[in-house]
């Protein structure tokens, strides 16, 4: 299993579009593709335009299949359109 966490400096008056996005959008497109496990939005608190996805998938695998996929490559412009930077980190999971 592997997690994925990617940090995204959001632009502030992009929060509350990022969140909603995130929960009706993203989240939902992603939780129909085979071995996907979950999915979580977390915010900081002394620096809130600062947020991480946190994702589990079943294997690098299929994490790769969700970023191929149609509904992620159509997603990905209005994602890259509120945020000034992202950083990935891609973990296994132990235990």
């Amino acid at each position: 299993m592997i997690e994925r966490h990617v940090t995204f400096n959001v632009f502030p008056d992009q929060a509350g579009a990022f969140e909603q996005f995130f929960r009706e959008e993203y989240r939902p497109a992603m939780s129909k593709m085979p071995g996907f496990i979950r999915a979580d939005l977390l915010q900081e608190q002394e620096a809130p335009e600062h947020y991480q996805m946190v994702i589990r998938f079943e294997s690098g695998e299929a994490a790769a299949q969700w970023r191929a996929s149609a509904e992620h490559q159509a997603l990905s412009p209005k994602l890259k359109s509120m945020y000034s930077e992202s950083r990935l980190q891609v973990y296994e999971v132990i235990a």
